[in-house]
């Protein structure tokens, strides 16, 4: 039995793949590690994001942030030291993905590891919009 969503619309041309990412990212979706999302005002009409994740306990080195075909993805693999003893561990570390989906055109930036938090800016600069006419050749 087929699955009918907005994307096998008629007029919904190539968009087959983002309905993909769209249920793998919603079947891996996991609270951790805690995330924001803040939209911040741009500058000439560009669109701009900042992304926080909470990644207490992991080092730079420990974590790898990836663009590859529209999305992002972030993981984190916690090294443990060895000769640690601990008492109580209640900072999570355990190791983690997070995904996000980005839309066409979009930029990351570069990254940014402070006070726990690993930031990273996104933007969508202003495209021009173009109009175009499509000539029609006549068959005879």
């Amino acid at each position: 039995m087929s699955r009918l969503s907005l994307f096998t619309a008629p007029f919904v041309l190539g968009f087959d793949n983002v309905e993909e990412r769209i249920d793998r990212m919603a079947k891996s979706a996991d609270g951790y590690p805690p995330y924001n999302i803040e939209r911040i005002s741009g500058e000439n009409g560009a669109e701009s994001y900042r992304i926080a994740i909470a990644v207490a306990g992991f080092a730079s080195g420990e974590l790898e942030i990836i663009v590859e075909d529209n999305q992002l993805v972030v993981r984190g693999k916690h090294v443990d030291q060895p000769g640690k003893e601990y008492l109580h561990r209640g900072i999570a570390t355990r190791q983690f993905q997070r995904a996000f989906l980005l839309a066409d055109g979009m930029q990351v930036g570069s990254a940014a590891l402070k006070d726990g938090l690993l930031v990273i800016p996104v933007e969508r600069p202003q495209v021009e919009k173009s109009v175009r006419r499509i000539d029609i050749q006549a068959s005879e």
